[in-house]
């Protein structure tokens, strides 16, 4: 492959990633095998440090994008966004401890509740209530942020819509609101990765920005979507993703029980 028609490749395989990340989560299931075939070369850690610079930069933009319609309860996600940073370096330091196959598996059947109940439940994030910002409430963020940032930092794929639902869930957001404040989590969970790769010298800082670029434009595009039409549409595009996310990961464990 030649190293132009790789850049062109992966360009559009980062907007794809972008704009389903800032619409959902879930953009590194599209972005990171394209990374992988683009740069066979390259350790698994150079292509995560290098995917890790480009979704920061989309998901810096995204937020940008959020911030100016969604009014973010910061008392709530400020404790949530430290906690996450913090376990998700702790993740990346804990992948060589936990075995891959066992998160692989947990996860698969999360998703699969969290597809079930999301369809059963068809009022679920469409109305969006002012959350509760009591002690019980801090808390409860804090746990989240830690679980889902460690799992960010140790393995990774549908970390952001599994964000999602938890502020649909468990905080009463709908799903515009929920997905602003999984952009801000996944920000620290990002960023403590790049606090690891960066140090190790598994960052392709060329091919990170251009495929960064790329992906800022793919995550406007998806905000722009977002704001448009709303949690309907968000809801919609979240049940197609948790599909995929199930297709691909039980594809996965079936090959790999093979």
């Amino acid at each position: 492959m030649s190293f132009e028609y790789a850049i062109v490749t992966l360009g559009f395989f980062a907007f794809c990633g972008g704009l389903i990340d800032a619409a959902v989560g879930g953009g590194g299931l599209v972005q990171v095998p394209a990374l992988l075939h683009a740069l066979p070369q390259h350790s698994l850690a150079t292509v995560f440090g290098t995917n890790k610079l480009a979704v920061l930069l989309g998901n810096f933009f995204s937020i940008s994008g959020y911030l100016k319609r969604i009014t973010i309860v910061w008392k709530l996600m400020l404790p949530t966004m430290a906690s996450a940073f913090l376990f998700s370096f702790l993740g990346a330091f804990s992948v060589s401890l936990i075995p891959r196959e066992i998160m692989e598996y947990v996860v698969f059947v999360i998703l699969i509740l969290m597809a079930a109940y999301t369809f059963a439940r068809k009022d679920l994030g469409k109305v969006h209530r002012a959350a509760e910002c009591g002690v019980k409430e801090v808390l409860l963020s804090v746990f989240f942020g830690a679980l889902l940032g460690f799992y960010d930092g140790l393995f990774g794929p549908g970390s952001g819509s599994l964000l999602l639902f938890v502020f649909v869930r468990y905080f009463g957001f709908d799903f515009l609101n929920a997905s602003a404040c999984a952009k801000l989590v996944n920000l620290g969970t990002f960023s403590a990765a790049l606090f690891f790769f960066i140090p190790s010298g598994n960052v392709l800082w060329l091919i990170g920005g251009v495929v960064g670029l790329c992906n800022i434009a793919g995550a406007l595009t998806g905000v722009f979507l977002a704001l448009r039409y709303g949690s309907g549409f968000i809801r919609v595009f979240f049940l197609i993703l948790l599909v995929f996310l199930i297709g691909r990961m039980g594809y996965s464990i079936v090959l790999g029980g093979g």
